[in-house]
């Protein structure tokens, strides 16, 4: 008998997932534990292995297309077997689902009637400009009976403080009229004929997420923001002498992860987390780490960091952004901080605000280290 494979929940936060690739096809024997498809979802793509057997009966999200979670992934069975009625009884079953977004959704619609872009990115293409954005051949400014050339008010006043000469000026507005954009983009010597243009670039599940945590947790979460430099010169001495004795090569960064752990341990009320209606005290210190990759940013979690020499927290670190960089992270990595870290310094920035990573209470966002001229040592 048919049974229907759905878009599995791969992470807390996933609500659709976009099928990267499809490891099987129409027709091909699929057995329990077999890989059946590589999802992508707002934090990584993930293998799915199938829990049922059978034969690949119907594909139901080609590759590169976007379905919500619990939608028709697949159908197995038996070899030739109709999966007809199967399909009908899906869509009646969606049809009676509960619609809890419908009344936003219409008011998009109304708002907006082109169709939305696929979620996934898609390759750039030049956009073709609009008839009426579409370059005018210049023709003579039209003159009234009086003499005087056809132009609004504003424009004619824009010309005088330019100094153009109206009567050179094309017009593109109605019957020849000059206007305003005529006077902004008229040369000396000729007309700028430019061409508007654009592209457009779909969002990744990665992206949506995104967008959609921080903005939960800036308008949710009160923000206050308290800002200090640290004398770095004993950290720059220890790097040296770790990485001369040890021959392990520790970053400023791994520094900082192994100092807020030691601080978190020293003052437990900061590690903690909002939970709505509750402050829940963490005993144990789970330090996120946030990883910029290009479709986004990841927070990989380095667990129980107050018990790990530095050399053990700069080895994971390390590990975390080369899996970040291949999206082979899965939930349990980036799951379960009680504090996070954003570094941004080795990129040149001096200071910056990070938007708490929810549920953390805190977020620590670190700049880059510069000499003082008037004692000659390294701040943070």
């Amino acid at each position: 008998m048919a049974e229907v494979v759905y878009m599995p929940k791969l992470s807390d936060t996933m609500t659709e997932g976009v099928v990267a690739s499809w490891h099987k096809k129409v027709g091909d024997k699929v057995d329990s534990g077999d890989l059946l498809a590589e999802i992508e979802t707002d934090k990584a793509t993930m293998e799915f292995e199938s829990f049922q057997e059978g034969v690949l009966l119907h594909i139901g999200v080609e590759e590169g297309a976007t379905a919500p979670v619990d939608s028709v992934l697949a159908i197995l069975g038996e070899k030739g077997e109709d999966v007809s009625k199967v399909l009908e009884e899906e869509a009646k079953k969606e049809k009676q689902a509960p619609k809890e977004d419908a009344p936003a959704a219409a008011a998009s619609e109304k708002e907006e009637v082109k169709p939305a872009p696929d979620s996934r990115p898609v390759a750039s293409q030049p956009t073709k400009a609009s008839p009426a954005a579409a370059p005018r051949t210049a023709a003579p400014a039209p003159v009234e009976s009086n003499g005087k050339v056809v132009a609004s008010p504003l424009a004619r006043k824009l010309a005088e403080e330019k100094g153009l000469p109206l009567h050179k000026i094309p017009g593109s507005g109605e019957g020849g009229r000059i206007v305003k954009r005529d006077v902004e983009n008229f040369m000396p010597g000729g007309m700028v004929n430019g061409v508007e243009s654009f592209e457009e670039v779909g969002l990744s599940q990665m992206r949506k997420a995104i967008g959609r945590g921080l903005a939960a947790s800036k308008f949710s979460a009160p923000h206050f923001y308290i800002t200090m430099d640290i004398d770095m010169d004993n950290a720059i001495a220890s790097r040296k002498a770790i990485i001369e004795t040890k021959g392990v090569k520790i970053s400023f960064n791994d520094i900082v992860l192994k100092a807020v752990a030691k601080s978190l341990k020293k003052h437990p009320d900061v590690n903690c987390s909002f939970l709505e209606d509750r402050i829940r005290y963490n005993k144990h210190i789970h330090i996120g780490v946030a990883i910029a990759i290009e479709d986004g940013l990841l927070v990989p979690v380095v667990r129980f960091a107050d018990q790990k020499a530095l050399e053990d927290i700069s080895a994971e670190v390390k590990d975390f952004a080369v899996r970040a960089k291949e999206r082979k992270l899965t939930p349990d990595d980036w799951a379960g901080s009680t504090f996070t870290v954003s570094n941004l310094g080795m990129f040149g920035v001096e200071e910056f605000t990070s938007i708490i990573n929810s549920p953390d209470a805190c977020i620590l966002a670190v700049g880059g280290s510069s000499r003082e001229c008037n004692e000659g040592n390294f701040v943070l």
